[in-house]
């Protein structure tokens, strides 16, 4: 376990109180292409996270000393994002095969969805589960610009939006239609809100890079969608909320942490680019990062909000 110095910087006071002095960031794994979709397992005291251009989920439990890592899933359909539901089942966002998928506990596959309206999605990126089951995902076309990430291919879909899936009867509903390039999102602590972020400035500078931020109805119907959490340097990836509702996203290398009404609190710096993280362990106060080529992970005096 190599350990690298903290290197952060405080725009507010407010700031210090989320970060513990004493943590170093540990850098847990080296040996991806380009690592993503972070996921912790409370139950089974371990991470999941996918190697997207390596075709592969890799697993990381703290065995021994310095950890261990082993191959999750072997040709994963270039699995980017992954969470779990409610029931606890692994739910990933597949590029090479342009779906969402869940997996069940015998480890059997069930599509939850791979079209819309007869026409195949883009490429599921990021994913969320609220607490009433619906399952919400981005669908920017990243798999499909190339090969490296996924499936070289044309978009049937009249854009890249941000999707809804309601297990109680199926369906699969368009809840925001006006995005450039979606990507990460997750619920507010009481789950009023649903951010979402957008990373059309990763491909083309002049485009986005930022989070916006609805209103979610009782009946899972968005409104609003202003850009509230604006980052000035790199650009949104994945991102997590805390208990106090406080937003800890990737913002090139290094994380950026914002607090509900959008003011920039400070930054954790990484060595490379940041694609995602998760808040983990048993208290959710141990934060993992996916990291271009690698894995880290740092204790923080905050706790996620959603479950482990």
């Amino acid at each position: 376990m190599a350990l690298v110095g903290p290197d952060t910087e405080h725009n507010d006071s407010r700031f210090t109180w989320l970060i513990n002095g004493t943590a170093h960031k540990e850098l847990l794994f080296d040996g991806c292409r380009w690592a993503e979709g972070p996921v912790w397992f409370g139950d089974g005291g371990y991470l999941v996270w996918s190697d997207i251009p390596n075709n592969r989920m890799l697993r990381w439990a703290p065995d021994g000393i310095d950890g261990s890592v082993s191959v999750f899933r072997a040709n994963s359909n270039y699995a980017n994002g992954n969470t779990r539901d409610r029931e606890g089942r692994l739910v990933s966002c597949e590029h090479g095969s342009r779906r969402v998928t869940r997996t069940e506990p015998d480890g059997s596959i069930t599509v939850i969805a791979d079209s819309y309206q007869g026409k195949r999605l883009n490429s599921p990126n990021d994913v969320v589960v609220k607490s009433d089951g619906t399952i919400w995902f981005t669908d920017p076309s990243y798999g499909i610009m190339s090969d490296y990430e996924g499936h070289k291919g044309e978009m049937e879909l009249d854009g890249c939006h941000v999707f809804c899936f309601d297990p109680r009867d199926g369906s699969l509903t368009v809840v925001a239609d006006d995005f450039d390039k979606p990507n990460g999102l997750a619920f507010s602590p009481d789950e009023s809100m649903l951010y979402v972020a957008d990373s059309a400035s990763a491909h083309e500078p002049e485009k986005p890079r930022h989070i916006r931020a609805f209103q979610v109805s009782d009946d899972n119907a968005l409104s609003g969608g202003e850009a509230r959490f604006v980052l000035k340097q790199g650009f949104p990836d994945g991102f997590r909320v805390d208990t106090d509702g406080n937003v800890w996203t990737s913002a090139g290398a290094g994380i950026d942490v914002f607090a509900p009404e959008g003011d920039l609190l400070g930054r954790i710096n990484f060595p490379q680019l940041v694609s995602n993280l998760v808040f983990g362990g048993p208290k959710r106060n141990r934060l993992f990062v996916t990291c271009t080529h690698e894995l880290y992970s740092v204790y923080v005096t905050a706790n996620g909000a959603q479950r482990p």
